[in-house]
């Protein structure tokens, strides 16, 4: 039914709280807010980082630009490999790449950030394109990626896509293009919130992907 897999990277392909929690406290003391609870801090997974800056702690635009740069100033250097491959991912893309299927990665974080992580987990054989942000802010919105996303693969017909991730933001970008979602609840979204957002599926586990789209 579906002959190409749009994969989220964040809590999806992989699990980056250390790197990103991390990277969001080294920020965050900038302004001497100190967090004590980290787990406060995996709603910044998934959603764009300044979006999040602003909705979580208040903070005005510029304000929030200035607070992502603090927080890529910590990432890129050592958050960016505080990140591991969830168990079962690198054999389920396997095994949907042998079955035929086109892989993409959409993702909200920068491309230039996406595709390190992917070389360096050794899973950038697996996806034909990676589709993410721009450092500069722009295509920041998970419908702006899947957008880029189609386009690029030169996808008209979405009819035979489905998305895999693990937050709502990806449920509702897929939707505005008529793209099914499969929820995965080993990421950083809960079963409500996928629910509630109308993911056509939801998984357990990496390999339970391959049993939906298989």
């Amino acid at each position: 039914m579906y002959q190409t897999v749009l994969f989220d990277l964040d809590g999806t392909l992989t699990d980056p709280g250390e790197g990103i929690t991390n990277s969001v406290v080294y920020a965050l003391k900038k302004y001497g807010i100190h967090v004590s609870d980290r787990t406060e801090l995996y709603k910044f997974i998934g959603p764009p980082l300044q979006e999040s800056f602003e909705i979580f702690y208040g903070f005005p635009e510029e304000k929030a630009k200035e607070a992502v740069a603090y927080y890529r100033e910590h990432y890129r250097k050592t958050g960016i490999f505080e990140n591991k491959v969830y168990d079962g991912m690198e054999d389920a893309l396997k095994e949907l790449k042998a079955s035929g299927k086109k892989l993409v990665v959409a993702t909200a974080k920068p491309e230039l950030f996406a595709n390190q992580i992917l070389e360096h987990f050794h899973l950038s054989e697996y996806f034909s394109f990676v589709a993410g942000a721009n450092m500069d802010g722009a295509r920041t919105k998970k419908d702006e990626v899947i957008a880029f996303a189609l386009e690029s693969c030169q996808i008209t017909d979405c009819s035979n896509v489905v998305m895999v991730g693990d937050r709502e933001h990806d449920v509702f970008g897929a939707a505005k293009f008529g793209i099914d979602t499969i929820g995965v609840l080993y990421g950083y979204g809960a079963k409500e919130e996928l629910e509630s957002a109308g993911a056509a599926y939801l998984v357990e586990t990496p390999g339970d992907i391959c049993k939906v789209i298989l």
